[in-house]
């Protein structure tokens, strides 16, 4: 039965690749259903690796068995090993009569409804709205509680969440090799992996994770990591000081408080002190009294290596951000769109989302029926579908004046269907920072204009009324002479030049 097994394994691979062309061929619009066919397409190709590794394995390691069987089939009465494994099969199916017989046509073609739930149903949290957007509440509050950072607001850690220099609010480079920031830079490296493997299944990211990894050696070992270069800090004293460069021959650097001490008495008063010691024991040192001297090179070699795993986090963490910058960059908007929002547009907004989604759902069951020949929804006016996949009532499509397009220049020519979309507009996100963007500042006054034409001269025209209504300071400022004249201070000084005064 080894033929058999060999030639059902290559009937199945090219079942698996006809499932794939399926998929391939079919594209959705909406987000949830292109992010459900692309898992289907990696677990089918999962599948077919698994399937190809058994066959080969059946071709290479059991050449003995396929010869046995060849030998059987060639040599002897043919129909006597034909009929012994028909009565194997006769065997097997008196054995489980009540075995259903299965369809191998319809194992791998794309299938939806109740029996089918889409794979990515429970994949994404509800803030993740099905990959678009990062979910970062919880890694911001953990960046928050960490010892000796700069509170930043959740838009800004958005902005800055990859930029660990201390001067966009990061830590400090001695707070750096705590248990705690290493566990935060562990959980957010976390999260980006898994978000970009649940967003981008069909790409092969252990290649790339394994490519980082090689660059950040290389870029190691020529010292070019940003923010954790030794060169900054090393000179010729270095074997001698604990591998830091000092100012002078007799200064004493002290590693575990990252401070160069140019006094010895000062430095030995140093080591007594409360912070000292609390610092020495974050780096694992002992109480540290002669740490600068005699054990400098042991200290420097195991902080390295604690440098070292913290700065490879941190290199991971801002590729795995640029990588995903769209991303990142819709966070930002969407946040700061649902900001200004009431909690009921809120809820309101999500109901919408998820009734799209169904409506969308039923839109394609509804072609699936029709396909099988059974009923067909009628909308030659192509109205828009409700909640429940059905075209919404004509009345309806003319009270909300769906059918008027209202095309923005400023939004990049986007049409709006309806007043009502087309006046909501004018306060999103999107128009304002197209605004922002021409030069803008003072949005409100910008409301029903559309055009860029219009939008600058209107622009210009404010600038150069408000130029017009400035006052001079000379002409606010008043100054008296000695008979009591009062006048511009202008005024007064051109009368002193000219000795009227």
């Amino acid at each position: 039965m080894l033929f058999e097994e060999q030639r059902y394994i290559h009937e199945d691979l090219e079942r698996l690749e006809q499932g794939i062309a399926d998929r391939v061929a079919q594209e959705p619009s909406h987000i949830r259903d292109r992010l459900n066919r692309d898992h289907e397409i990696s677990q089918l190709l999962d599948q077919i690796q698994n399937q190809s590794r058994e066959l080969l394995e059946i071709c290479e390691k059991r050449n003995d068995e396929r010869t046995k069987e060849l030998l059987q089939i060639g040599s002897g009465d043919p129909f006597e090993e034909f009929y012994r494994q028909v009565n194997e099969i006769k065997d097997h199916h008196s054995r489980y009569q009540a075995e259903q017989a299965d369809n191998p046509e319809q194992w791998y073609r794309p299938r939806r409804g109740e029996d089918h739930p889409y794979i990515v149903e429970n994949m994404f949290s509800g803030e993740e709205a099905y990959g678009r957007y990062f979910d970062l509440v919880g890694l911001h509050e953990v960046f928050q509680n960490l010892p000796n950072v700069k509170r930043h607001s959740y838009l800004q850690y958005l902005e800055y969440f990859d930029n660990f220099q201390y001067t966009y609010g990061g830590v400090k480079r001695a707070d750096k090799l705590t248990a705690s920031y290493f566990k935060y830079l562990v959980e957010l490296q976390e999260y980006l992996e898994s978000f970009m493997r649940r967003t981008r299944p069909l790409e092969n990211l252990d290649k790339v994770f394994i490519g980082w990894d090689n660059e950040f050696e290389a870029a190691w070992e020529k010292d070019e990591v940003e923010g954790w270069q030794r060169s900054k800090l090393t000179t010729a004293a270095e074997k001698s000081n604990g591998g830091r460069a000092l100012s002078s021959a007799d200064a004493i650097w002290c590693e575990a408080c990252e401070k160069e001490f140019k006094n010895p008495n000062v430095y030995k008063g140093h080591l007594t002190g409360k912070k000292h010691i609390n610092a020495a024991k974050l780096l694992g040192t002992a109480d540290g009294a002669d740490e600068g001297m005699s054990d400098g090179t042991a200290a420097a070699t195991a902080l390295r290596l604690k440098e070292r795993a913290v700065a490879h986090k941190e290199y991971r963490i801002k590729k795995l951000a640029a990588a995903m910058s769209t991303e990142r960059d819709d966070t930002r908007v969407n946040v700061e769109r649902r900001q200004g929002m009431t909690e009921r547009e809120r809820q309101q907004e999500l109901e919408n989302m998820f009734s799209s989604a169904s409506s969308y759902q039923n839109q394609e069951v509804e072609e699936e029926k029709d396909e099988n020949g059974d009923d067909k929804i009628y909308n030659p006016l192509k109205l828009p579908l409700a909640w429940d996949g059905k075209p919404i009532p004509f009345w309806l499509y003319r009270l909300h004046g769906l059918g008027q397009e209202f095309p923005c220049e400023i939004c990049g020519n986007f049409v709006y269907r309806g007043r009502r979309a087309f006046d909501k507009h004018f306060n999103e996100t999107s128009h304002i920072t197209n605004l922002k963007r021409l030069g803008i500042t003072n949005t409100h006054l910008f409301r029903d204009i559309t055009s860029i034409e219009e939008a600058m001269k209107l622009w210009d025209k404010i600038q150069r009324d408000s130029k017009k209504g400035e006052v001079e300071d000379g002409s606010i400022i008043q100054m008296e002479d000695r008979d009591g004249n009062v006048m511009p201070e202008k005024v007064y000084l051109d009368l002193q030049k000219q000795g009227l005064l």
